[in-house]
């Protein structure tokens, strides 16, 4: 699985820190603060880049875990 996905389980508004952070093998809450800080800094400009890249990545597939290439039997 080489593509970014929002995650499904690791949301707080749209799930793309958590995918981002299942993707780069963080903690989903410095993912988190690092887009606030950086949304701070650029007065904005990461807000809007967030909004979009929301809309542009899409959910993660069922069946697909937490972890990158593990999927869940059903």
């Amino acid at each position: 699985m080489n593509r970014l996905f929002r995650s499904r389980t690791d949301n707080k508004i749209t799930g793309l820190c958590g995918g981002l952070a299942e993707r780069l093998g963080m903690d989903a809450t410095i993912v988190r603060l690092l887009v606030i800080i950086a949304a701070c800094i650029s007065f904005g400009t990461v807000v809007f880049v967030y909004l979009i890249a929301s809309i542009v990545v899409p959910k993660a597939p069922y069946g697909v875990d937490n972890y990158i290439g593990s999927y869940r039997s059903f």
